[in-house]
């Protein structure tokens, strides 16, 4: 093995560790908590509990929607 080799391990080596430093920093940066997105889940959250309720009542038949009105009152 000629001097070319070790210099060409070594640069690689030298690369791999600067990409995996990299790579890390990446990853632990999508753990930090984002006040901003926190709410906008909370506020997609509330929403798709809306939706939900929605389509229930719209897809409920109108004998049991008003059988429930009746009920509340």
């Amino acid at each position: 093995m000629n001097n070319f080799f070790w210099i060409v391990c070594i640069v690689a080596i030298v690369f791999a560790a600067g990409s995996w430093d990299k790579y890390m920093k990446m990853k632990h940066r999508g753990k930090e908590h984002d006040p901003e997105l926190e709410d906008s889940l909370a506020k997609i959250d509330l929403l798709e509990e809306r939706i939900r309720v929605l389509e229930r009542i719209v897809t409920e038949s109108k004998h049991d929607l008003g059988k429930q009105i009746d009920n509340l009152r």
